[in-house]
């Protein structure tokens, strides 16, 4: 199962722009055979708060069913796809996952620094289910918190997914903590951040690298195997060896 990361650049308040290289980006991971394309946290709007947007400010948020998304529902459609990112309605920060039967939504748990004047944290923690397996899926700051990650492998994850824009000053990080959940939950985790951070990953259940991005718009491919995690499992029994009754 090839998936992509489509590390894009995103200027805030630029929704036309934003989707313009969305749509450029897309279409270059899918003619190298991706089916699974994961972008950045707000990759459409940016964090385009209500002092800085222009006049027509409420077209930078979205709400059901949500025709940011129209021009992604054909391409998955037509391309018998899933596509992953994160979008704003409202003060919620909404991850989602759309493919050809349809969208799940999940908000981001922990709004970051600022983020709190703007948005509330999300109130539940699930896999989303697709054609692809079930996807754990967080939002930028919640990769931070390992209980977020656990628990979408607790509840069935077959890999877990990122959509972020962490900072380029806090890169290294980043990769370790792309790799720890990856490593301490045996899922391939598929971690996408915004160009201006840089450093996406795609990793696999062992932990190895499968393919990272520089500082530049890029899209990375890595094959996504979902029966390494229950080999990888069979081998270090980490979550049979689980005693939460201690914890």
């Amino acid at each position: 199962m090839r998936a992509a990361c489509l590390q894009q650049r995103v200027d805030p308040c630029r929704p036309q722009d934003n989707l313009s290289r969305a749509l450029k980006l897309a279409r270059a991971a899918l003619d190298k055979g991706a089916r699974i394309l994961v972008f950045p946290e707000l990759f459409l709007t940016g964090f385009c708060y209500e002092q800085a947007a222009p006049s027509s400010f409420a077209s930078y948020q979205d709400k059901p069913p949500y025709p940011s998304l129209d021009p992604f529902r054909e391409m998955a459609k037509e391309h018998d796809c899933l596509i992953i990112g994160s979008i704003r309605n409202g003060r919620s920060n909404l991850g989602f996952c759309l493919d050809a039967g349809g969208l799940e939504l999940r908000a981001k748990i922990h709004p970051f620094g600022q983020e709190k004047e703007h948005f509330d944290g999300g109130q539940f923690i699930s896999p989303a289910a697709t054609k692809w397996g079930m996807v754990g899926l967080e939002v930028c700051y919640d990769l931070r918190f390992p209980e977020v990650a656990r628990a979408l492998a607790l509840q069935g994850a077959d890999f877990l997914v990122t959509v972020a824009q962490f900072p380029a000053a806090r890169r290294a990080q980043w990769r370790a903590l792309c790799m720890a959940r990856a490593i301490e939950n045996q899922l391939p985790h598929v971690a996408c951040n915004f160009a201006s951070g840089g450093g996406s990953l795609i990793v696999s259940a062992r932990g190895d690298v499968l393919a990272e991005a520089g500082q530049d718009e890029a899209v990375i491919i890595g094959e996504i195997d979902q029966c390494e995690r229950d080999q990888v499992r069979r081998e270090i029994t980490c979550f049979a060896d689980r005693r939460p009754e201690v914890y």
